[in-house]
């Protein structure tokens, strides 16, 4: 049976009087449809507190708080500002009433008495609406629980790939077939941190947020497994890192080796191949900082959309990868407390630079696409 509860619209009716309650309800009920109602203002805002509705039709002339101080309530909260508003007056020829009521955020008014038929056809728009809203809502919730399902799934028989690849590499006797294990293996790595990021992405979506579990960790000894890792895949690239003070702290080293490897890996795509990679590491402050840079620019309109998954606007980076490794570095670090910044001159190169306090707290979740 389908959950009617994910295409039940919700309908605010404001009205100091029962009665034109009662005959507004009674014009607009109809199935899939919940009509809330409020006779003043206040339990207006009490019931906007706890519901989402796709439209609030509201009496312009009660007691205590009218109908365009309400508006400018709704207007002045996150939760209510884009809900739609239609006012209704029984007076229709006070045309500066009008025009505060459009400055208070009407979408229209109605003049009573209310022709039914107008009043279906105007409110009808908006529950269509409402309707496509939320069902493209779970269609995207559904199409992120099936990413994070299949990449749940994919994560042991790759695992298998991995560990025969690397036993494959341990034993070979010819150096050919240890080149391809090797190379078996890089890909397999590859894969593994594509499933990582498309499953940290639904975590996000569904709401789940980036989980971290912060630990005493060393940050330059995690760089430099990173770097070593990245060195080893790709021998021909110069790396270098640049410690300076204490970079000790409550981090998520798992999930710092996520961050800086998505770093190095981007700077190796898309930087200048024949100069170094430079990691710094900056623990002389209250916090630590710490960059990757490459030589080589991002493109002024690639900038603005940077962090942003599955980001278009350069196609090498499309063919590469699925433009969610710097979406999970964000995520990563604001998890942490931290923030991330980004330069890119000509004369200067390319720098991604992170901040984080040196204490993060356990178990916290954060995330912007919720």
């Amino acid at each position: 049976m389908k959950d009617r509860s994910l295409t039940l619209v919700k309908f605010l009716l404001v009205d100091d009087l029962e009665e034109n309650l009662v005959a507004l309800e009674a014009l607009l009920r109809r199935d899939g449809l919940e009509i809330l109602k409020a006779k003043s203002g206040r339990q207006a805002l009490e019931l906007l507190l706890v519901h989402d509705v796709a439209l609030a039709l509201i009496d312009v002339h009660m007691p205590d708080i009218d109908g365009f101080e309400l508006a400018e309530l709704m207007r002045g909260t996150v939760r209510t500002r884009t809900v739609p508003i239609i006012f209704v007056t029984a007076e229709s020829s006070e045309e500066h009433r009008v025009f505060q009521g459009y400055d208070a955020g009407a979408v229209d008014f109605l003049h009573k008495p209310v022709d039914p038929r107008i009043l279906r056809h105007k409110t009808e728009t908006f529950f269509q609406l409402e309707r496509q809203r939320l069902q493209l809502a779970e269609t995207l919730r559904l199409n992120e629980t099936f990413v994070a399902a299949v990449g749940h799934d994919l994560r042991n028989p790759l695992s298998a790939i991995l560990t025969a690849a690397q036993l494959l590499e341990m034993t070979a006797t010819d150096d050919r077939t240890r080149l391809t294990a090797s190379r078996l293996r890089s890909s397999g790595k590859r894969m593994s941190a594509i499933i990582d990021d498309l499953f940290d992405l639904a975590r996000v979506r569904l709401g789940g947020g980036i989980t971290i579990e912060p630990d005493e960790t060393d940050l330059l000894a995690v760089a430099q497994r990173v770097v070593s890792e990245h060195q080893q895949a790709n021998p021909r690239r110069l790396f270098e890192v640049r410690p300076a003070g204490d970079l000790r702290g409550e981090w998520d080293h798992r999930r710092l080796e996520q961050v800086l490897s998505n770093l190095i890996g981007n700077a190796e795509r898309h930087g200048v191949t024949d100069a170094p990679i430079t990691v710094r590491l900056d623990g002389e402050h209250e916090e630590v900082a710490f960059s990757v840079h490459n030589r080589g620019t991002i493109p002024p309109d690639v900038l603005p959309a940077l962090f942003d998954p599955f980001r278009s606007g350069r196609e090498k980076a499309s063919r590469e990868g699925l433009g969610l490794g710097l979406f999970i570095v964000r995520q990563v670090i604001e998890a942490h407390g931290g923030s991330v910044d980004v330069t890119s001159t000509d004369e200067d190169g390319t720098t991604v630079g992170i901040r984080l306090p040196r204490r993060s707290k356990r178990d916290s979740t954060r995330s912007s696409l919720a």
